[in-house]
């Protein structure tokens, strides 16, 4: 039987894209008869303290010899060192959503500090999944071979097609958490110039992982005089999230970057117009047929985008058009398990 031990940083519970990646991963490998042991390792990374450090060389060393052992990027490209060391004597194979560095908002010297580490930790890897062809496009400034990196993209569950609110108006739906990097205050600016239309927009996201973004958005809706028409929902369960996308009547997000985007292969899955950014692997994911993709950043750009939407039946029925047709194109969890497990199991035994 397959083994797999599992690194993850911080709560595996936690609800964004990337932790129900590994949450799906690990559930559908078992199902293929793999052993999997998921090991939670300090929430401080990619920043991590000498305790988290300690912690995580710790759970390294009380590994099997030769035992395969996949780390989440968001761990691993934060301790390079461990990584080399680990590498002696354990089959090591990274998992990365998106490279460190990329995250919004970080001051250059830390952006130039985590992509060292990170270049250094890939190097030390077997092998890299990754979750996009836009991050294994990125991982060439990381000088990952491309025969070094296998793409793996999250699975997106059946979903019925979304009834829409009924409403006068159009309701919008954006699923992110509120960090920089989801771009909130870039949407909602780009909205406060279309108060004239009807809209309203749901924020479904945590409002405690950044809460110091959390606080600048509800003072930002605040002084647009917004609150009537800007929801921030809060953290929602995949089960709680259904009625949202059900009573949606399109999809937004202004993204600095994405990965993959787990929400916006979602809302294809119910069939929903998108208008997002052209950021990192959203033109994967989100093909042109089914949504409207502007550059990050460009309230004006996003506000034009929003204007089209709202105004233009016919826009937002090409694109409707466009996302049920890319919905039978999206792989489920079960096939994105068995291309991981494939990957895998080539790297599972350690050479002589």
């Amino acid at each position: 039987m397959p083994a797999l031990a599992l690194l993850l940083p911080g709560d595996p519970a936690t609800l964004t894209g990337g932790y129900e990646y590994d949450r799906r991963i690990a559930a559908g490998l078992r199902d293929l008869g793999w052993t999997v042991t998921v090991h939670a390792l300090d929430a401080s990374f990619p920043f991590p303290t000498p305790g988290a450090l300690a912690h995580a060389r710790a759970t390294l060393a009380g590994l099997p010899s030769g035992g395969l052992v996949l780390v989440d990027g968001l761990a691993l490209g934060a301790m390079p060192a461990l990584a080399e060391e680990a590498a002696r004597r354990l089959r090591l194979v990274a998992l990365v959503h998106h490279p460190l560095a990329l995250e919004t908002g970080l001051a250059p010297a830390a952006a130039a500090a985590l992509r060292g580490a990170e270049t250094r930790a890939l190097a030390a890897a077997a092998h890299v999944i990754v979750t996009s062809p836009a991050t294994a496009r990125a991982l060439a400034d990381y000088r990952v071979a491309p025969e070094r990196i296998s793409v793996v993209v999250p699975g997106t569950d059946p979903a019925p097609l979304a009834r829409g609110s009924g409403g006068p108006g159009l309701a919008l739906l954006c699923v992110a958490t509120l960090t920089p990097r989801k771009g909130h205050a870039v949407l909602i600016e780009a909205l406060a110039g279309l108060r004239d239309r009807g809209w309203t927009l749901t924020c479904a996201g945590s409002r405690t992982i950044d809460p110091v973004t959390s606080a600048a958005l509800e003072r930002q809706i605040e002084r647009l005089g917004l609150a009537d028409r800007v929801v921030l929902a809060g953290e929602r369960s995949r089960a709680a999230l259904a009625p949202l996308y059900d009573r949606a009547d399109a999809f937004v997000l202004a993204t600095f970057h994405e990965g993959y985007g787990m929400a916006l292969a979602e809302a294809l899955a119910r069939g929903l117009p998108i208008v997002a950014t052209r950021a990192g692997a959203v033109p994967d994911t989100v093909p042109p047929e089914a949504g409207l993709l502007v550059e990050p950043g460009d309230p004006l750009a996003l506000r034009h985008a929003l204007r089209q939407l709202l105004d233009q039946a016919a826009v937002r029925e090409r694109l409707a058009r466009g996302a049920r047709a890319a919905r039978a194109q999206l792989p489920d969890w079960p096939q994105t398990c068995r291309r991981l497990a494939a990957v895998l199991a080539a790297h599972e035994r350690v050479p002589g």
